[in-house]
């Protein structure tokens, strides 16, 4: 427990949220200064409610993108009954294995994925006193981040990240158990309680040699996965059918799209990729936080260089016409997130 606590001291990687954004407070007050409003960035994305600050529904927003590009969803109303929820299923044609989550959430809480209908059954009785949504798991082979932005004022948006997403793994000799593996891996051992979860009935068993054994599936950095820059793959091809896909959304104009997919050849062809969400200003260029490729400073400067082209994104469409939110308003939309939020972390403790 001491080593894993030191790694997490030691790598910047595993640093909290708060590390990334006070030092970053002084840019953020220029740039506030220079907009003359605290809340600037709300004029980002006039699609979606507070331009994605986190508090907006996952459902609502996925509705902005054409159909055939999301996997199929269902909205499951809070105190909503286990029968209604089997009844959409069916009616859906949606098949186990699935994921359910929050309607509004992030950083993987309650993300879980669903293997049968009692898992179902259990995973509503805990937590059917929010709005969720239920998914198609998608088993394409490969997951991404692709950070999108446009002016309002230029003809075409642009690439600015790429983030390849590593999902945790571990493979087998033979002789030891799964729950030695997970403790043996320098990795994996960091998420240990989770795992312990997951997997509680496959622990003592013994993978076979060179068995690969996927660990989770949700692409989330909570969940273990690991955020990979992948910036090498950025290129014109690529971000003119990104920038043409974009556009299919009016009033999008900043933020990150989490996709599946079997090759970006597919991406660039638009076909066999699924968006399973859309951030907005609440995003983050995930791919500096590939430790083996940036510093913690340079991760610093990434953020530094989004929040400045979200601020020409705001002003920009704030001159078209797009107003500010009242101070008022959106800091209590964020009131009401943290409140929302530290409510389901305490159920996604208990469950």
């Amino acid at each position: 427990m001491a080593k894993i606590n030191l790694t997490k001291l030691t790598n910047w990687e595993y640093w909290p949220w708060y590390m990334f954004y006070i030092p970053n407070l002084p840019y953020a007050i220029y740039l506030a200064i220079k907009a003359k409003s605290l809340v600037f960035f709300s004029a980002t994305n006039p699609c979606i409610s507070h331009s994605g600050n986190g508090s907006e529904s996952k459902y609502k927003t996925l509705e902005l993108i054409p159909k055939k590009f999301i996997p199929k969803t269902i909205f499951i109303q809070k105190n909503e009954t286990f029968k209604w929820v089997l009844n959409q299923i069916l009616e859906n044609n949606l098949e186990f294995p699935l994921i359910i989550k929050p309607d509004i959430g992030f950083r993987g809480l309650l993300v879980k994925q669903i293997h049968s209908t009692k898992d179902l059954e259990e995973y509503l009785a805990k937590n059917n006193c929010i709005d969720l949504i239920l998914q198609d798991f998608i088993d394409y082979k490969n997951e991404c981040g692709i950070f999108y932005h446009r002016i309002p004022t230029e003809e075409n948006g642009k690439i600015s990240s790429i983030t390849l997403k590593k999902f945790l793994t571990v493979h087998g000799d033979g002789k030891t158990t799964l729950e030695n593996l997970i403790l043996n891996d320098d990795r994996a051992q960091h998420y240990i309680d989770l795992l312990r979860e997951i997997h509680k009935e496959k622990l003592q068993k013994t993978p076979y040699n060179n068995e690969e054994v996927l660990l989770t599936v949700i692409g989330n950095h909570a969940k273990g996965t690991q955020f990979l820059n992948g910036n090498h793959l950025i290129s014109k091809e690529l971000e003119d059918s990104i920038d043409a896909f974009m556009k299919q959304i009016p009033g999008f104009y900043y933020g990150r799209l989490d996709l599946k997919f079997n090759s970006f050849e597919n991406i660039i062809k638009q076909n066999e990729f699924k968006v399973l969400e859309i951030n907005g200003i609440i995003a983050e260029p995930t791919h500096i936080y590939d430790a083996s490729k940036n510093t913690y400073f340079n991760a610093l400067k990434g953020f530094r260089k989004h929040w400045k082209i979200m601020y020409k994104t705001a002003i920009a469409n704030n001159k078209k016409g797009i107003m500010f939110d009242s101070v008022s308003d959106f800091l209590g939309s964020l009131k009401q997130l943290k409140k929302y939020t530290s409510f389901i972390k305490k159920h996604s403790l208990s469950s």
